[in-house]
């Protein structure tokens, strides 16, 4: 999702600057995408669970991009833990990279966006968080958090509007089957979906897209499902 979103901002005239902990290849992957649309591209790592981190990133891309007038936070962590199993750490980690991260880059964000005039920030929630109720078990953690996320959402966008700072989330479904799906399960997941079919990296980045271009949309979840909540 970070290479197609990449590919579609740098397409619509923006320098991209993609964070990564562990997917290094992937992150210059992406930032290569953007040079080939002729605009910069970066690949920065970057722990979004160590607090002081999103400002370093944050300051870090405004210094090399010149400025920052987007910022959308893609980082998850997305683990099936059995209820019983659920450690203190497990909680933490979901909450900080999923949650509270988002609020840290907000937070750095704003003077950059600021000086720009205005800007934009969106966030990701998850399709279930966004239809209120929990549907599969084993992801507590995530499920409160990708809540949160909307929340975080709109109490942004009513502080930053002053600014003209507008501030969106977008709730995905099932976009990309997770690896260690079958076959079997991979159609499960079609069936379940009104669309009949997964919708692939650039649904997500074309509602983004749409998000960044509109000076009139503030506060708001888009989900990205195909239609799966209302079934």
């Amino acid at each position: 999702m970070g290479l197609a979103l990449a590919a579609r901002l740098a397409s619509a005239g923006a320098d991209v600057a993609i964070a990564y902990r562990s997917s290094r290849e992937e992150a210059d992957r992406a930032a290569r995408a953007a040079r080939e649309q002729g605009r910069k591209g970066i690949a920065l790592e970057a722990d979004l669970a160590d607090p002081p981190v999103a400002a370093a990133l944050v300051n870090q891309t405004a210094n090399a991009l010149g400025r920052l007038d987007i910022v959308v936070h893609l980082a998850s962590t997305y683990r099936h833990t059995p209820f019983e199993n659920l450690t203190d750490d497990d909680w933490a980690r979901a909450l900080d990279v999923d949650l509270v991260a988002a609020f840290r880059l907000a937070r750095a964000a704003t003077p950059h966006l600021r000086a720009a005039g205005g800007g934009r920030i969106v966030t990701v929630s998850d399709w279930t968080a966004a239809s209120g109720r929990p549907r599969y078990t084993g992801y507590l953690p995530y499920y409160v958090a990708k809540r949160a996320v909307i929340a975080l959402t709109e109490a942004l966008a009513l502080e930053l509007a002053p600014d003209r700072i507008l501030v969106n989330a977008v709730a995905p479904g099932p976009l990309l089957p997770p690896e260690d799906l079958d076959a079997e399960e991979v159609a499960a997941v079609e069936s379940a979906t009104p669309l009949g079919r997964w919708g692939g990296a650039d649904a997500l980045a074309s509602v983004v897209l749409d998000l960044v271009r509109s000076d009139f949309v503030t506060g708001e979840t888009v989900r990205v499902d195909g239609g799966r909540h209302v079934r």
